[in-house]
């Protein structure tokens, strides 16, 4: 008899542990020591030959199984704790090798089961996304673009020579358009950020924009443009009918949604494809923006050249089926992508999850928000509540809304409730929110120099000098000189002055977005006094009764440059701080507040156009924006926006001062050595 089993008076029954599938019986004695317990051979070989065919896991998953069966076997045994106390040293020295061998197994097992995560999520990304997919988008969106701006350089000048509007008119139809464009940017980014997902929300606007650049195209071709070749500043066109006119606007309209709902969504997508857990792909991320702008500007270069020529020379059907053809291109090729892109899922409406923080505060106002910040709520695990998104590091500002985050009796006596309480990522995704807008209210100003592009730039030119020789210039085709400012700046932002600043900074994005943002409201500024001295020197050399100034239309050239040049400073910054300070669940929504920056700049144009005309067009003064710019004084204008500019700026360092970014936690931490224990029962 072992030592240590004296207590027994007889030996019990043996029970015999079987599995049939692998002809297991094991003895299961209580003469037996741990160190006897053993597989049978014809089990080792079968599960060698297992192994062999399934590899490691099975193996080690095997390993674990076996040490558990010795353990249990032990406790059958011996099931009294008198005998447990009697076993000798030589049996409790075997059960903790035992025990030691399971946990070094388990390790193992966790370990391998990382790493083959690990390898296979580097074989999907070897596959999927990166430059050759995102290169796919960049082409995309020159295409797209290139649709856009064949409608919208000329639409002002369509609006008055064809459909017969007067200059104020047409400018504020112009913002008014392009405000919705940019407005339905928010819609796309809802739809994509809650439901749709980014490629079904490409996908359905932009059969949208196709059916809008089809419906214009008949409009023109059947109902507008008549007779064939009006409109292009010397035949007058016929008095449009009323289907043709509704149509028309219909189908710019249809664009405008299109458009819209497409460009931030887009633009989301594509940094999508790079994964921000890579060093590597991260810094092509941040790349990528700047490309996507370029990509841009590089479609509409052919719009603002090629097509405003054809349409400013009465060919404006022509210029319109041009657009449709390029937008129908860019969807096909969106299409060709679609095995290969990264995907994201949609992480559902965040209104609601906003809109339960601000209730939760006011349910519990009178409380008292705890010191320390690890006492608030939150979920338990890597993952925040909002799903697939990653935890939000709690921030001291907007302090208010961590009541909403605050534990009361009341949150513990009951079951949870989100509008009662709400974790701390739930809290600082509302605070992101609200330390954004006083950055986004900053770039509408911006945005009102950007419009004057397509509406007053585009009217002024109109009135000068623009003919070369015998052939003429048409006066949309002088934001060329904007477009080959953004693509040489771009090219001198990212090859001179990143590494130059990075290296004077020590960040390796050389300048932060804040910084760049707002260079670009004081180039914009200047943008704005060089169209003031442009328009003076052009009443100058007004002859009395001509309505075309001496002065040569190359003489927009500093305003069109200076513009090309704050957008890559201000847009390419907003693009990269919105969508980087966007949490998780709401990338796209934070790139549509560029767009929507951009449609509220428009709006606020339009308003000040009708303001100035209210207040200096009384009597019988013709106003500075009047339907003949020779008796106005556009530059005043110009002036005025510059100087709303001036004060925004002062107003913007205060708030990139104030502002603090977004920390995120990383989606993956390491394992505790106390929970592995737990884990591996899952994995196994």
């Amino acid at each position: 008899m072992t030592k240590g089993f004296h207590g027994f008076s007889s030996s019990p029954a043996s029970p015999v542990i079987s599995r049939p599938d692998f002809n297991v019986v094991i003895d299961t004695s209580p003469f037996l020591s741990p160190e006897s317990v053993t597989i049978p051979r014809d089990v080792t070989l079968s599960v060698t030959k297992f192994r062999k065919r399934f590899g490691f896991d099975v193996s080690i998953a095997f390993d674990v199984v076996f040490c558990e069966i010795r353990v249990l076997i032990l406790h059958i045994t011996y099931p009294s704790r008198t005998a447990m106390d009697s076993l000798n040293f030589t049996n409790e020295t075997a059960l903790k090798q035992v025990r030691d061998e399971n946990y070094r197994l388990e390790e193992a097992v966790i370990s391998n089961k990382i790493i083959n995560k690990d390898e296979q999520k580097l074989a999907i990304q070897k596959r999927t996304g990166g430059w050759k997919y995102a290169s796919i988008l960049l082409v995309n969106q020159g295409l797209a673009t290139l649709a856009f701006f064949g409608v919208g350089v000329n639409l002002v000048l369509f609006l008055t020579r064809v459909l017969g509007q007067d200059n104020a008119s047409a400018a504020n139809n112009v913002s008014k358009w392009t405000g919705t464009v940019y407005m339905c940017s928010l819609i796309g980014a809802f739809l994509s950020d809650s439901y749709w997902g980014r490629y079904l929300t490409c996908t359905i606007f932009q059969l949208i924009f196709v059916l809008g650049l089809s419906l214009l195209s008949i409009s023109s071709g059947l109902f507008l443009v008549k007779p064939a070749g009006c409109g292009d500043g010397k035949i007058t066109c016929m008095p449009t009918s009323s289907v043709g006119t509704a149509i028309f606007y219909l189908a710019i309209y249809l664009i405008a949604f299109g458009y819209g709902g497409h460009q931030p969504t887009i633009a989301t997508f594509g940094s999508d494809q790079f994964d921000e857990a890579n060093p590597k792909e991260k810094s092509s991320k941040a790349a990528f923006f700047c490309y996507f702008y370029f990509s841009l500007n590089a479609g509409s270069l052919f719009s603002n050249t090629i097509l405003a020529y054809y349409e400013d020379s009465g060919r404006w059907t022509l210029g319109f089926l041009v657009s449709l053809g390029s937008a129908v291109l860019a969807l096909v090729l969106f299409w060709s992508g679609t095995r290969r892109y990264r995907y994201v899922q949609a992480y559902g409406n965040p209104l609601p999850r906003i809109a339960q923080v601000f209730v939760a505060v006011a349910r519990k106002w009178d409380v008292i928000v705890p010191a320390n910040s690890d006492e608030l709520y939150e979920v338990e695990g890597p993952e925040s509540a909002i799903k697939g998104s990653r935890k939000i590091i709690h921030c001291n500002e907007f302090a208010f809304l961590d009541k909403a985050a605050t534990i009361t009796e009341n949150d513990l006596a009951g079951r949870a409730n989100p509008w009662r309480l709400c974790t701390v990522t739930q809290v600082e995704e509302a605070k992101c929110v609200l330390k954004m807008i006083p950055i986004w209210l900053c770039t509408i100003i911006y945005s009102v120099i950007f419009t004057q592009m397509a509406s007053l730039f585009v009217e002024q030119g109109d009135v000068m000098n623009s003919n070369i020789g015998n052939f003429h210039l048409p006066a949309a085709s002088m934001s060329a000189f904007d477009v080959c400012s953004v693509l040489i700046c771009t090219g001198i932002y990212r090859q001179i002055l990143v590494p130059l600043a990075g290296k004077l900074s020590g960040n390796p994005k050389g300048l932060t977005e804040l910084q760049r943002m707002g260079i670009g409201l004081i180039i914009g500024m200047l943008a704005m006094v060089a169209a003031g001295v442009t328009e003076i020197e052009r009443l100058r050399h007004v002859i009395p009764g001509e309505k075309v100034s001496t002065l040569s239309i190359f003489w927009q050239i500093p305003q069109y440059v200076l513009v090309g040049a704050s957008e890559v400073f201000m847009y390419i910054g907003q693009l990269e701080f919105f969508n980087d300070q966007a949490p998780d669940g709401i990338k796209s929504f934070g790139s549509s507040l560029c767009m929507a920056s951009m449609s509220l700049g428009n709006y606020t144009s339009s308003l000040l156009v009708n303001m100035i005309m209210k207040i200096t067009g009384k009597g019988d003064k013709p106003g500075w924006i009047p339907e003949d710019l020779n008796t106005g004084h556009m530059d005043r204008f110009y002036f005025l926006i510059a100087v709303l500019t001036a004060f925004d700026f002062v107003f913007y360092l205060f708030c990139a001062k104030w502002y603090k970014a977004i920390v995120l936690e990383d989606s993956v931490k390491e394992v505790p050595m106390e929970n592995k224990q737990e884990d591996v029962l899952s994995i196994v």
